[in-house]
């Protein structure tokens, strides 16, 4: 059968092998494929004309880079105009680096853009490790995005991308050359998690353990989606005083948080749960819902003149709020809606409806004491981190049952989506310590990971020999340049699930269990029984 496109960056990739029908199964067609293929093809050719001179590169060079690889992060544009349109600016700011390029009849590569074609045609570990760079890339692209929303950037990250574009375009490099990169992108991304970190914290404050109720209050409102910390500020400015409030969805919880974010009242709480949920629980939604990043899905009829998108979001004939935020077309559209009449009592997955976040690094390590001392007590007798993305395939339920079998001498860490699984479960407290702590969105590794190495520090010893667990669930791009960082720091034994990447062949995958003992995920009752024994 004819292949009309190759996609295979997404957990739910068609029959765990790749998308190559007539659309994917996260919803984009094949010819948004093809267009997003042409869109990477254009910035490896960016990265062309810089490499070896990157004092070429300005800042709006970085910006189309970061800004074109988060556009073909899974979830986030389906609109082939605003690709075309992205890739043209691309196109342009290649010619102003180097004029006349294209006229030159050299070697060098500079004036070509490169083909997607001989990426997902090429040999099974090149295109593994190929694979590797380019989705990293794409998921630390998104941090590196919202942090230069607030101004913060960092030139080894923006340098870093080039180098790793250009790599992907090289046709006669192999493991010895791929390989190094592969594990670079781990490191830059924990400088990108960093900076993200620093730009979120400095913001709007040090996030604070936060009860936030499931709860919506009869009344307009509005739903907020995505990860942009910077839109919803923007929301709750225009909304304020005019009789509206604001629901979380999704990665956005964690908003609830931060002292900046919190102070405004008409935040209310959180709507539903993940985001693979959200055709169920948006249908005949009495209000407007704004996607500000990634993780939107195709919206159906009984809801779809109510969604709106910003930033690089974008789906073909929905209203797209612009540069300038105005959220005016938001607002109007919650007023007349009027939301629900009276108040809706909503629940988590597990029939909770109060969940906590907020058990970011400074919160956790500013009770390191107590933590330490229920340790060496033997009050806490292990950590696990549960965190990732969450998903519609069948299976994910093991994640539920993993943390209700934990002990109950033990902590959980969660953070990103995949915690909706869970969140709302009460496992009580050992001491004052909550048993389940929110570290936050999918980014907020960098907490788990600062968490980590500061417990390490404290009892002398690394990070692999802590009663530590580390269970991961992965959909895009940003596990994937997480687990990179995990790898980078030298951590071991991670369990992933709920299937491994399609895209890592047989080869790679046997270096990374040899080097790092990475295992699929079997039951929860198996697994508990190795961590603990």
């Amino acid at each position: 059968m004819e292949r009309k496109m190759f996609c295979f960056q997404c957990e739910q990739t068609a029959g765990c092998s790749a998308c190559t029908g007539g659309a994917g199964v996260c919803g984009k067609k094949a010819d948004t494929a093809e267009l997003q293929d042409k869109l990477t093809g254009a910035l490896i050719g960016l990265a062309r004309a810089v490499e070896g001179d990157e004092s070429l590169a300005t800042e709006m060079t970085d910006k189309l880079v970061v800004e074109g690889l988060f556009t073909t992060i899974t979830n986030v544009n389906f609109n082939n105009d605003t690709i075309t349109a992205l890739t043209g600016q691309i196109q342009a700011e290649k010619e102003r680096l180097v004029p006349n390029c294209s006229e030159c009849s050299s070697a060098c590569g500079r004036s070509s853009n490169y083909d997607m074609k001989e990426l997902w045609s090429a040999n099974e570990d090149v295109r593994s490790l190929k694979s590797l760079i380019l989705f990293g890339i794409r998921g630390m692209a998104a941090y590196a995005y919202h942090a230069d929303v607030l101004g913060y950037r960092d030139a080894a990250v923006n340098k870093f991308f080039y180098k790793a574009l250009w790599a992907i375009g090289m046709k006669d490099w192999g493991m010895e050359e791929l390989l190094p990169i592969v594990m670079e992108v781990g490191e830059i991304n924990l400088k990108c998690m960093a900076l993200l970190d620093k730009a979120n914290t400095e913001t709007y404050g040090n996030p604070a353990p936060t009860e936030v109720s499931l709860t919506i209050e009869k009344g307009p409102f509005i739903v907020i989606s995505g990860h942009d910390l910077y839109d919803l500020k923007q929301l709750l400015e225009q909304t304020e005083g005019k009789g509206i409030n604001i629901y979380t969805h999704g990665e956005m919880l964690p908003a609830h948080a931060y002292p900046e974010l919190k102070k405004y009242s008409h935040l209310k709480g959180n709507f539903g749960t993940a985001w693979q949920n959200q055709q169920k629980e948006f249908t005949d939604i009495p209000a407007p819902v704004l996607f500000t990043t990634n993780c939107l899905m195709p919206p159906k009829e009984s809801y779809a003149d109510r969604v709106f998108t910003t930033e690089v979001v974008s789906y073909p004939e929905l209203i797209h709020i612009g540069e300038n935020k105005d959220f005016t077309p938001v607002i109007e559209k919650a007023l007349s809606l009027g939301g629900y009449p009276m108040d809706m009592h909503l629940t988590g997955i597990n029939g909770g409806q109060r969940v906590m976040t907020g058990f970011a690094h400074n919160t956790v390590l500013s009770a390191a004491d107590t933590v330490i001392k229920a340790v060496k007590s033997g009050d806490i007798k292990h950590f696990f981190l549960v965190g990732g993305c969450d998903g519609a395939k069948p299976g994910r339920n093991y994640y539920t049952e993993f943390v209700k079998q934990t002990p109950k001498d033990s902590i959980v860490l969660t953070l990103a989506c995949g915690k909706y699984r869970f969140n709302d479960l009460n496992l009580g407290t050992i001491g004052e310590l909550p048993r389940i702590m929110d570290m936050g969105q999918c980014n907020d590794a960098y907490s788990a990971i600062k968490v980590a190495s500061a417990l390490a520090e404290a009892f002398g010893c690394s990070v692999n020999d802590l009663p530590l667990s580390i269970i991961l669930s992965w959909y895009e791009q940003k596990a994937v340049c997480v687990l990179l960082t995990l790898l980078h720091l030298g951590i071991k034994n991670i369990l992933i699930g709920p299937s491994l990447p399609a895209f890592i062949s047989p080869k790679v995958l046997n270096f990374l269990v040899e080097n790092y003992n990475i295992a699929l995920i079997s039951t929860p009752e198996e697994d508990l029984k190795k961590m603990l024994g």
